[in-house]
């Protein structure tokens, strides 16, 4: 069955306290979200790959791509106002019966043996959602108290969130709604029941000054 890839690159520099988007800060020397699109294309050169960004940072991105002869094949979508719009709009360019994945761009670390999981549980099952148990206590946090809750019952949720195609694309549909943080939850709201896969700890999401330290970290291990 065919696969693409949908990598979601619509993230600002806000919490890194930069000026430039997120995506495009280095990891020795490379965009982040070079990286990111390697992830895939050397996990399987035929991975569709689309990448949705903001029109105003497309044709930096497109530099970006000269200035470091980055030639991984990709299709670039504009992005919409929130996650769920662009996504939807990256949809409108996959086939039906196929697989696709839909990724974060700030995360580049994800491995081989993952993303083939999840492209395997998704054929199976309809979808595959990468998660990991939670390390730290957690608090249910409200107006005037505040109460513990079992660890053992929490995943932390990553990506890739995989599924098929008819699936998706008939979930993305819906009305858009404020709870839709992710894919998982549009597909849920479907009506679907989700399918967890065991992620893994170093496929972070880089998002603040100390998540850029520790992925350079993670990249010189490498």
């Amino acid at each position: 069955m065919k696969r693409y890839a949908i990598i979601v690159a619509g993230g600002s520099g806000k919490r890194m306290g930069v000026n430039i988007p997120k995506q495009f800060l280095k990891l020795e020397g490379v965009p982040i979200l070079m990286h990111t699109l390697q992830a895939f294309h050397l996990t399987d050169f035929s991975i569709e790959l689309i990448v949705t960004l903001p029109q105003e940072e497309i044709q930096f991105w497109n530099e970006l791509c000269e200035w470091h002869y980055n030639y991984t094949p990709h299709r670039i979508v504009p992005g919409g106002n929130t996650r769920f719009h662009s996504v939807k709009n990256a949809l409108d360019y996959v086939q039906e019966e196929s697989l696709v994945a839909v990724h974060d761009g700030v995360r580049p670390f994800v491995s081989k043996e993952i993303i083939l999981e999840a492209y395997q549980l998704a054929e199976a099952k309809g979808n595959a959602i990468t998660s990991v148990a939670m390390k730290d206590s957690v608090r249910r946090v409200e107006t005037d108290k505040n109460q513990n809750i079992d660890r053992n019952s929490l995943r932390a949720i990553q990506t890739p969130q995989t599924f098929q195609s008819t699936i998706l694309k008939a979930a993305y549909e819906q009305t858009y709604k404020e709870e839709f943080t992710d894919d998982a939850s549009v597909v849920e709201a479907y009506g679907q029941q989700i399918h967890l896969i065991e992620g893994d700890y170093k496929n972070i999401k880089i998002t603040t000054p100390e998540d850029l330290l520790i992925a350079e970290a993670l990249l010189k291990a490498k």
